[in-house]
């Protein structure tokens, strides 16, 4: 069968350059018995789950390999009670397809999806408790589902669980969900059409097994042993019925800093090992070369002595990372207006701002108000209160807080007007680079595309512009590709599925080229328009309009973009297609869960189906990002094809964990497990809710 490979991409840095520009905030801890990762990931004994979890933010990459398998898998402890895992598996006895002028002589590749829960925390007495499903989404080699116990008793990590599915294929007890319905006594065979979805009508259905085992951690602090019983009889697997000699599997971990290497004993008659490479995204930084702080001192200059504005604009620049475009000096206030360049923690930022003014001021003025741009529109104002914040600085306060001496807030209309703002006209430039990655694909397993994206545009005024994109690529591989168009018959208008076709279009393209138009148009609202060549695939016209007050936890807006399919045979054609596209778009960030976005795009996608694209965004305080997402449209899963629907998975890593010097901007690495037709947005430009992210930073 024809897949549609996944894209990976990454506009700056590889994920995997990581471990060499930052350091674990920790130092190395002695390990903790029972954590460490098992052969299918996630944590867990060898084949078997635990209820264990993983340290709150830890990110582990895996490796584990024997005769009939090999898997890779990374595994993300999104909260502390729930642990998320995504795998490739290397079926080594399966070619991916019977075609050699297909796949060659390529062995099987499959995905697989793992979340796991805990229920309950141990206690004194009480064991940890945790419940999970195992690939429980699309073909379901190992789709199982487990519940599953944990006690420490000194050294010693006993576990105990119980599993349906592939972890229960053995039957020695008794489902106890029998005793609730027939139903629960049979396992339905099979998965659904494409693929993709949750088969939740066979949780907890068929045979089911026990199984547990015991992990313990040696005197010698890197090794921990591991003895496991499981519940399966491998009569089921894909790759073939494996002779079984036993069901007591054992292993050793040996943990060396943040990699660990393991040795196991399977069955009775395999041998296996993994290599696993973790690091904690909530805690890990980047030691950086920061100016020192700028003391503020109660003696201040008499009133109405005057400023050097040049040491203000100078300190602003190389202490605050501030770049002002105007300045003036009042009775009792000192406004300025500017961007701020450097520091992605705003209150670092802030602070850094206030002292780089505050050190130069006479002492009438009471008020610094600041007004920070994005692009070229003003987002917020941070209206500061100076003798509150010398006293913060200098704790001369029983509780010194920089935070509570001054405010955020929407820009005051009147203190607008008090400012000449200049329009910012001229030509700009700018160029950054684009890594595309894909694996599982059937010509090889990994298939990569790097290059440069080369920017340029002209600014007519603060609210026009006219912007263009040039794709250059420098390495490549995609010339393996066998087969340029998709074989698998659809319904749907081919929005997505010529991929191919474009990215190996040639080595030098256009990726968008389009005049744009934005304001504020009324207090928190903020609106566009643009037109041209949008995106690698569409070009055409659309607007924007989105309610964002700054600091709330709520945003919404809509987009409406007329628009056509662009030829892949050369870089300003049409196709015939076109359609009416758009979104009302809601943005919300929930109290009880927190540094957690949850987005809402419900309305008409590009292959004119209707339906909700969800997206879950997950910060940790490194500023590192977790997410997901899915379209769930009136597109059935037969119109869609393999996977059913769209889904994806990414993480942004901001830049300043490979900088040693402050920095913005982040580089976003995505997943798409099978992209198809169905769900699919138009790749916009320039989104409002990205270009207004200062006034209630998530991604900052």
């Amino acid at each position: 069968m024809l897949k549609k490979m996944p894209f990976f991409k990454l506009s700056t840095l590889a994920l995997l350059c990581m471990p060499a520009a930052a350091q674990e905030a920790t130092t190395w801890q002695l390990p903790r018995s029972g954590a460490s990762q098992a052969i299918h990931g996630g944590v867990g004994l060898l084949q078997t789950p635990t209820a264990r979890m993983a340290d709150y933010g830890d990110i582990s990459f895996n490796y584990t390999d024997n005769e009939e398998y090999r898997f890779w898998t990374v595994s993300i402890q999104l909260f502390p009670w729930l642990e998320t895992t995504a795998r490739y598996t290397d079926v080594r006895t399966q070619l991916y397809s019977d075609s050699p002028g297909f796949s060659g002589d390529q062995t099987l590749k499959d995905k697989g999806l793992d979340v796991k829960l805990r229920l309950w925390q141990e206690s004194q007495y009480l064991p940890e408790v945790a419940v999970g499903l195992r690939d429980f989404g699309g073909t379901g080699l190992f789709e199982s589902e487990f519940v599953t116990f944990s006690k420490r008793l000194g050294d010693f990590d006993f576990h105990l669980g119980m599993g349906w599915g592939y972890l229960g294929t053995a039957g020695n007890t008794q489902n106890p969900f029998c005793e609730i319905g027939d139903s629960f006594c049979n396992r339905p065979g099979g998965f659904s059409q494409g693929g993709g979805k949750i088969e939740y009508k066979k949780f907890f259905k068929g045979p089911a097994s026990l199984f547990g085992g015991i992990a313990y951690q040696t005197p010698w602090q890197p090794l921990s042993l591991k003895l496991e019983y499981e519940g399966n009889n491998y009569s089921r697997d894909k790759a073939g019925d494996l002779p079984q000699d036993s069901r007591w599997n054992i292993g050793a971990v040996y943990q060396l800093n943040n990699l660990t290497f393991d040795l196991n004993y399977q069955r009775g008659n395999t041998l296996g090992f993994g290599m696993h490479y973790k690091f904690n995204m909530h805690t890990i930084v980047q030691p950086q070369i920061k100016p020192a702080q700028i003391p503020v001192s109660a003696e201040r200059q008499p009133q109405n002595s005057g400023m050097d504005f040049n040491n203000v604009v100078r300190d602003l620049y190389f202490n605050a990372g501030f770049v002002p475009s105007a300045i003036r000096l009042m009775d009792d206030q000192f406004i300025v207006h500017g961007r701020a360049i450097s520091y992605r923690d705003d209150e670092e930022a802030t602070e850094r701002t206030a002292r780089s003014i505050i050190a130069h001021l006479p002492a009438n003025i009471k008020t610094v108000r600041v007004v920070e741009y994005r692009g070229t529109l003003p987002m917020v104002e941070k209206v500061i209160n100076v003798d509150d914040f010398v006293a913060a600085a200098n704790h001369e306060v029983l509780q010194p807080d920089i935070r509570s001496t001054y405010v955020r807030q929407q820009p005051d209309p009147e203190a607008m007007t008090l400012m000449d703002i200049p329009d910012a006209k001229g030509f700009y430039t700018g160029a950054e680079t684009f890594w595309v990655q894909s694996f599982g694909n059937p010509e090889t397993f990994f298939m990569y595309q790097g290059g440069l994206y080369l920017g340029a545009g002209y600014r007519f005024n603060n609210n026009f512009s006219i912007n263009s994109t040039a794709k250059l690529t420098l390495l490549e591989n995609f010339d393996e590709f066998n087969f340029k168009v998709d074989a698998l018959d659809s319904t749907l208008p081919r929005v997505r599925t010529f991929v191919r076709e474009y990215v190996t279009r040639s080595k030098l393209g256009v990726e968008n080229l389009y005049g744009s138009w934005q304001d504020e148009i009324a207090p928190s609202f903020f609106a566009q328009a643009y037109g041209g060549y949008l995106e690698t695939m569409f070009g055409g016209i659309g607007t924007e309009v989105l309610y964002r007050p700054v600091d709330s936890n709520f945003a919404v807006g809509f987009d409406l973009n007329y628009v056509k399919q662009r030829s892949f045979e050369d870089d300003f054609s049409f196709f015939d297609y076109n359609v009416l596209t758009g979104h009302v778009n809601v943005y919300w960030q929930p109290e009880f869960l927190p540094d957690t976005r949850l987005t809402f795009n419900i309305g008409r996608f590009l292959a004119k189906d209707i339906g909700v694209n969800f997206d879950f965004a997950k910060r940790f305080d490194s500023g590192m990002i977790v997410g997901a997402y899915a379209a769930i449209t009136d597109a059935s899963a037969a119109d869609y094809g393999e996977g059913s629907f769209t889904k994806g998975f990414y993480i942004s890593i901001p830049f300043d964990l490979f900088s040693l010097k402050p920095a913005k901007g982040r580089g976003r690495l995505p997943w798409v497990p099978i992209g198809r037709d169905g769900g699919q947005p138009l790749n916009r430009p320039i989104k409002l809710i990205d270009a207004t992210e200062s006034r209630s930073p998530f991604y900052d």
